[in-house]
């Protein structure tokens, strides 16, 4: 009876899409932010997270940033967007790889996503470049690697920036050398969905070392202000253009207790990815859902767990039978060249697997505080929920 009653509170318990983590000395090191005496800015535990990210994975410069979406913007203001130039960005992404382009007046052309994973479709960006292409921004979707070697070889020999927004990719690498080191920047996101967090936060990557003083600048509201700090000018005024994109310290302490725990965060992160494919697989083999498909030169950093539905009713089903067990799934982005905002200047192109993305991708439940258990348990009413649209043609 009791293993009964057990049962049906695991079964009414709701598992939420995510849960931010709380996995060590957070609280702690917020507080002795607050007992150093400096809260804003630039402070003790800033400077612990960026050269955490130089040390770890060989970035050159890394400038620690209230959002993903206001390192993009500083992307955009380093490598000088005006009005006219163009830059070439994936469709099936959030809207602020495109949008922090389109501040400085750039022409956004939209690139569909390659049929086997939602990433860019390299081999099918040159036809897109013309003579007032500037960048390429590229996403690497759930973290798995777009192919850099393709990229690299395509934007050197166009003379094109190459840009990494990486907000997923924190950990992940290709071939073996991590995400956010190819492209002259990068940016890295820490909102509460990611893989570490601290609320809402981001990191600009800077790999071409002419550019670290502007950056600095324009992080700072485009005044040298670090330099004098360092002793290197003697008094900071207003340099450039810039805004205020530096996060409060004590943002930087949450995020800093984060990152100590990096290697613990992604083992169990991991072993929840590797249980919900490990049970979908027969969903795979009946043709019913495609898994995650990492390609060879990718590494996994677990940052989600996605299936894609054959159609439209099919993921609608899907997520309102989850909804119904108390599991929480999502869809993700909606096709950026049909928004309201974009749709009256997309070229006209049809991007099929971006629409398909948008109509067939649902994301499971994947964070840090996610038992096993529990994971097995959306994999099982997933496969319930597919039985059910399939009327019980799926083996037992």
């Amino acid at each position: 009876m009791l293993a009964k009653a057990k049962t049906v509170l695991q079964h009414n318990c709701k598992i939420p899409f995510n849960r931010p983590a709380q996995v060590g000395n957070e609280l702690t090191y917020m507080q002795d932010c607050i007992g150093r005496g400096h809260i804003s800015g630039n402070g003790y535990y800033t400077k612990q997270c960026e050269q955490f990210f130089e040390r770890r994975f060989g970035f050159r410069k890394t400038l620690l940033t209230t959002s993903c979406t206001d390192a993009l913007e500083m992307a955009a203001i380093l490598i000088d967007i005006q009005p006219g130039d163009e830059v070439i960005v994936p469709a099936y992404t959030f809207v602020s790889t495109a949008n922090a382009f389109i501040l400085r007046g750039a022409k956004i052309v939209f690139a569909d996503s390659e049929d086997r994973t939602p990433n860019m479709d390299v081999a099918r960006l040159e036809a897109l470049i013309t003579p007032k292409t500037k960048a390429i921004v590229i996403v690497h979707y759930a973290g798995m690697a777009c192919d850099m070697e393709a990229l690299a070889e395509l934007t050197q020999r166009h003379d094109l920036f190459l840009i990494e927004d990486a907000a997923h990719a924190i950990d992940a690498t290709y071939k073996g050398k991590p995400l956010g080191s190819f492209g002259q920047l990068a940016t890295f996101s820490f909102h509460e969905t990611k893989n570490v967090v601290c609320g809402e936060g981001g990191l600009l990557v800077i790999n071409d070392p002419g550019m670290i003083r502007r950056a600095e600048i324009i992080r700072d509201k485009g005044t040298d202000r670090l330099a004098f700090f360092r002793g290197e000018v003697d008094k900071y005024t207003w340099q450039d253009v810039g805004s205020s994109f530096l996060p409060a310290d004590y943002v930087a302490a949450y995020l800093w207790a984060q990152l100590e725990n990096l290697d613990r965060i992604q083992a169990k992160r991991l072993a929840i990815w590797q249980t919900y494919h490990e049970k979908l697989q027969l969903l795979a083999e009946a043709g019913l859902v495609k898994l995650p498909r990492l390609p060879r030169y990718a590494s996994n950093n677990a940052h989600m767990y996605y299936l894609v539905c054959r159609n439209l009713e099919e993921r609608t089903f899907l997520i309102n039978y989850l909804k119904q067990a108390n599991i929480q799934a999502v869809f993700h982005y909606l096709p950026l060249h049909e928004s309201p905002f974009f749709q009256p200047h997309h070229d006209g192109r049809i991007l099929s697997n971006t629409l398909r993305y948008a109509d067939c991708l649902v994301r499971l439940p994947l964070f840090y505080d996610l038992e096993l258990e529990q994971a097995r348990r959306v994999a099982d009413v997933v496969i319930e929920a597919c039985r059910q649209f399939q009327s019980g043609s799926i083996p037992a």
